[in-house]
């Protein structure tokens, strides 16, 4: 475990509302409690850098603070997070700081001193530019909302901004997917990420979809609006580099990047997990058991787990098929190249010039495809 930890997820776990279809680690308070977070960070941050194994290495080269929605903290949240951390953690100047935000709470005055902190990326929950949906998903903003958000975050000096959109909603909902695609278009910022609707057990939704008031997830609707918005932003001139995610200008998700290239990371916050091979942790969810464990001086981690190699090489995999970087051709036996070339055949990824890096409608398929690449070698 030599290799230094550079790059720090914050969970900021405040929401106004919870989203239909939301089973992140968050708690409805309107306010924030930004007092009480700094607390529980600064706190959590001493636990981990006296157990030692996920411990910051000097200054930081991405830092990430999700939610939740991070912008009801406030706009001095960001300063507090900055004195929290030690401005010596924040003094790379290509340090990428990213901070999460909706667009109802992204007001002026939050802008402005989240860049006075340092915050030099902002990604915008958006979801959709439709009232209806909007409203359906619990959603605060309407639809003129993300252009608002874009507006007050250039104002602010913020260039490096992230969209996100929703697919894969309900045919029930009355929402045109492309008109959205358009809508999103017209922002012209640089990222954009999607996420396809999951319908999870524990949320409003998947208590619905259970008791049949509303539909499940229609896979041959979220396959074909998956792959028109791989068209639409891709002849747009993104470039679609993992998955979900898709960025002009190379201005792509250093954070995330960590992620999927296996770098080393730390999570702080309810629910946060970290990253250090082989060692993988994660903290209790709920955020007053979280705060309550750390106020009585225990521990905020819940398990930890070590990766078998096993479990490691397939990993492996798994990351590198998501992006567009994919897996060297030479990594791969002759039953892992036969198997890469019935995929090129079925146009599910392509061969060249030295790399197997999968298409969009190979990425439809990830899951399998990695377990199949990982299994023919097993």
């Amino acid at each position: 475990m030599n290799a230094a930890i550079r790059s720090l997820y914050v969970h900021a776990p405040f929401c106004a509302r919870r989203c239909v279809y939301c089973d992140f680690a968050v708690t409805v308070n309107p306010d924030g409690s930004a007092t009480e977070w700094t607390e529980a960070i600064v706190a959590e941050l001493g636990q981990v850098e006296s157990e030692g194994t996920f411990s910051l290495a000097g200054a930081l080269e991405t830092l990430y603070v999700g939610g939740g929605t991070p912008s009801l903290l406030g706009p001095t949240s960001m300063e507090r997070l900055a004195a929290a951390l030690g401005r010596e953690r924040l003094s790379d100047p290509t340090l990428e700081w990213t901070a999460e935000a909706n667009p109802e709470s992204f007001v002026p005055d939050v802008a402005r001193q989240w860049v006075t902190a340092g915050v030099n990326r902002v990604s915008l929950g958006v979801q959709s530019f439709d009232e209806g949906t909007l409203r359906w998903m619990g959603r605060l903003h309407g639809p003129e909302g993300a252009s608002r958000a874009v507006a007050t975050a250039r104002d602010a000096g913020l260039t490096n901004v992230s969209v996100d959109l929703i697919f894969g909603l309900p045919a029930s909902v009355g929402r045109s997917w492309a008109e959205d695609l358009d809508r999103a278009l017209d922002l012209d910022v640089p990222h954009v990420s999607l996420y396809g609707l999951s319908v999870e057990s524990a949320t409003p939704l998947g208590r619905a979809v259970a008791e049949g008031k509303e539909p499940g997830v229609d896979e041959e609707q979220y396959r074909d609006e998956f792959l028109l918005a791989a068209e639409r932003l891709t002849a747009a001139g993104y470039e679609h580099y993992e998955v979900s995610n898709f960025a002009r200008d190379g201005l792509i998700s250093r954070h995330n990047s960590a992620y999927w290239d296996g770098r080393p990371y730390l999570g702080l916050g309810n629910g946060a997990h970290s990253y250090r091979h082989p060692v993988r942790r994660w903290n209790v969810r709920d955020w007053e058991a979280y705060r309550a464990r750390l106020l009585a001086g225990e521990r905020a981690e819940e398990s930890r787990e070590e990766l078998t190699s096993d479990a490691a090489a397939l990993e492996r995999i798994w990351l590198g098929l998501r992006t567009s970087a994919g897996l060297p051709l030479a990594d791969l036996s002759p039953a892992a190249l036969e198997l890469a070339q019935d995929w090129r055949r079925r146009g599910l990824a392509t061969l060249a010039p030295d790399r197997l890096r999968l298409t969009p409608q190979g990425w439809l398929e990830l899951d399998g495809l990695a377990v199949a690449l990982d299994g023919v070698d097993a």
